[in-house]
């Protein structure tokens, strides 16, 4: 174990569990239903709904590994630093690159979000889309660079008013039950393989709760927050994706949900309450694309000056403020991700997101149980889980399924 001084736990910019858990939450969701229900309805058709629960399963499994490695090594750095505990070096410095790699796209998908949501209430040009995703980037890299506090006020403000919204949006479409507006195309139906392999598209939607991982040093008490803000996010995570998909489903009909995929909840909620939902729908999207580039950048940039510290990154990440803020990680990845937002289509930064997260949940369940630590159990349903779902989806991108 790593020894490192225990921080005060009246050291206000320190987040609780409270705090953390909006963190975890606001990084899963914002990237998740509101940027891939369209993609995963047009693998899963009626049985997305299940690729989100067995998604979910795979996540909570493999956050007991993500948890019991960080108290064991008790310090932040996520896949990267429980490489680094047990000597694998050369492991870990690939693991870095790819996970700051991933964490890149990642934002960029969440910043297409808020442009597409943001121009469509709007009803603007099409140019305007990408200028208010690399809009969005600018200003809630500004807001990181503020420091811990600042993220964390955001974060718990728009992981709630989303969740609000998004549940009273669920709760008018699973009123107008209806199961044939599940059916994305009546001519091609979708078996119970859809799931698994929606499983393996969407599954870039549970990721951000490992962020706290990363965070471990900016909590209170880290090995209680993590353990309980980790696997809590989780399950409150799933249970809104499931209730979505099926809502959102029912409101605007599965085909509609494919079709216009980029900006789908926003066509529910005007189903559901005409203007106003289709106001408070697109508002929720940005709010929750906005948290979710806030929290990934946050975690990021601090798991690059982490690197960067070790020697196993450019000595550039690993720059600081006067109040520790790393502002050198933060502005690379967003400027980045700025430019994956011109060249990239959401279809294919989803995807690739999906596939880079699959192999490193894998990863980090296999180190639990080469650890000998956490429920093994737990990490063996992790590890295939998350195999599973990695061949899933690269049998479905080489046209096999």
């Amino acid at each position: 174990m790593t020894d490192r001084a225990e921080p005060s736990s009246d050291q206000p910019h320190l987040m609780k569990p409270g705090g953390a858990w909006a963190m975890a939450v606001g990084g899963m969701i914002g990237g998740g239903i509101f940027s891939t229900l369209g993609v995963v309805i047009a693998v899963a058709g009626q049985f997305a709904w299940a690729s989100f629960v067995l998604g979910g399963l795979v996540a909570l499994c493999s956050g007991q590994s993500y948890a019991a490695l960080s108290r064991v090594i008790d310090r932040p750095g996520g896949s990267y630093a429980y490489l680094m505990d047990i000597g694998w070096r050369r492991t870990a410095r690939i693991a870095v690159w790819v996970l700051v790699v991933g964490y890149t796209f990642t934002v960029s998908v969440y910043a297409v979000t808020f442009g597409s949501y943001a121009a469509f209430a709007l009803g603007a040009a099409a140019w305007v889309k990408t200028a208010a995703a690399i809009g969005a980037i600018a200003v809630l890299a500004g807001i990181n660079l503020m420091g811990a506090a600042e993220a964390t006020f955001i974060e718990k403000v728009a992981v709630w008013g989303k969740l609000a919204i998004l549940l009273v949006l669920s709760g008018f479409g699973l009123a107008r039950w209806d199961t044939g507006q599940l059916v994305a195309d009546p001519g091609s139906p979708v078996g119970w393989t859809g799931a698994l392999i929606g499983m393996g598209v969407v599954f870039m939607a549970y990721e951000g709760f490992q962020l706290l991982s990363y965070d471990y040093d900016e909590m209170e008490d880290p090995p209680r927050t993590i353990s309980r803000a980790m696997p809590a996010a989780i399950l409150a995570t799933m249970a809104t994706y499931v209730l979505v998909a099926l809502g959102a489903a029912m409101l605007a009909g599965a085909g509609e949900i494919v079709a216009r995929e980029e900006v789908a909840l926003a066509i529910a909620g005007r189903e559901a309450l005409g203007l106003a939902g289709f106001l408070a729908v697109s508002l929720a999207a940005t709010f929750s694309a906005g948290s979710a580039i806030n929290a990934t950048v946050f975690a990021t940039a601090r798991l690059a000056s982490r690197a960067a510290e070790d020697g196993e990154m450019p000595a550039l990440f690993g720059k600081r403020d006067s109040s520790g803020v790393p502002w050198a990680g933060t502005l690379l990845i967003s400027g980045a991700a700025a430019v994956l937002v011109v060249i990239g289509g959401l279809e294919v930064l989803v995807e690739v997101a999906s596939l880079i997260f699959l192999a490193v949940f894998a990863l980090v369940n296999w180190l639990a149980i080469h650890c000998r630590v956490g429920r093994r159990w737990a990490s063996w349903i992790g590890l295939c889980g998350s195999l599973g779902g990695a061949a899933m989806l690269v049998l479905y991108l080489a046209g096999v399924v």
